[in-house]
């Protein structure tokens, strides 16, 4: 461990140099955890220094075996999993690819497994309970055209972290899912917008830190197996009061966005 993460909880965000997951990473780095992104590329701009960055492609098994086993060589407190493939562009089921289908089981749902399968003990070993952090998706409820591939894979994503929240004691460790309210504006997001778009409408990833905050000063305590929608204000409520709003539309093949 670097000498700055002596005697820090310890924190790891897996796709946290952009978007939601830099969103938290940021706020954790705030709250004094040592945090560790894992992710193809470097975080950059403000508070990029407070990261510890490992250069990792949830689609290449060696690189992400040897980059969690480095995080996980000591207990965790908390850990993120933001890392999604959205694909290239809407698009209807017959349009889209095998080699598209598989990247995004790849990078949706196998990657979160690859994690959970070496972070849990990590976060048990911990002195207080560990938590654990999925980033999910209104497309969880609202499967529409044009997002087949998205729309399974965040599914069987969200329902392994229901499975996992069941068998683990929150005595132990807390598993919470959070999805935003409405579209982020993240760097996924603008590779498939045209240039000039408006993007006033939409929510930051730093919606995300007053949870993220909240979770690691109480290690998700009376939220474990919670579904949490974040709106723009960073305030949050159960997906049980109140559906997130479907983000889907009528699409014609070979179009999309």
């Amino acid at each position: 461990m670097t000498a700055h993460g002596q005697n820090r909880r310890r924190a790891l965000v897996v796709g946290g140099s952009t978007g939601i997951g830099r969103g938290v990473a940021d706020a954790w780095a705030e709250a004094r955890l040592d945090v560790m992104v894992l992710s193809r590329s470097a975080p950059t701009g403000a508070g990029a220094d407070r990261l510890r960055w490992v250069a990792t492609d949830l689609t290449d098994a060696a690189q992400v075996a040897e980059s969690l086993a480095l995080a996980t060589c000591e207990p965790l407190h908390s850990v993120c999993y933001s890392a999604v493939h959205y694909g290239d562009r809407r698009a209807l089921f017959r349009d889209c690819t095998e080699a598209e289908w598989r990247r995004q089981i790849e990078v949706n749902l196998h990657g979160l497994w690859l994690t959970l399968s070496q972070t849990l003990p990590a976060l048990r070993r911990a002195e207080a309970p560990g938590v654990f952090l999925g980033v999910s998706s209104e497309v969880v409820y609202n499967a529409g055209p044009g997002r087949s591939g998205y729309a399974a894979s965040k599914a069987a994503a969200s329902a392994l972290l229901d499975s996992i929240a069941q068998e683990e004691s929150a005595e132990a460790l807390r598993v919470v899912q959070a999805l935003p309210a409405g579209m982020v504006d993240t760097a996924g997001i603008r590779r498939r917008r045209p240039e000039g778009f408006d993007y006033s409408t939409y929510m930051r990833p730093a919606s995300f830190a007053p949870l993220a905050r909240e979770l690691a000063a109480t290690a998700g305590a009376e939220l474990h197996g919670a579904h949490l929608v974040v709106d723009g204000a960073g305030a949050w409520y159960p997906v049980s009061e109140k559906m997130p709003v479907s983000q889907s539309r009528t699409i014609s093949s070979g179009t999309g966005s």
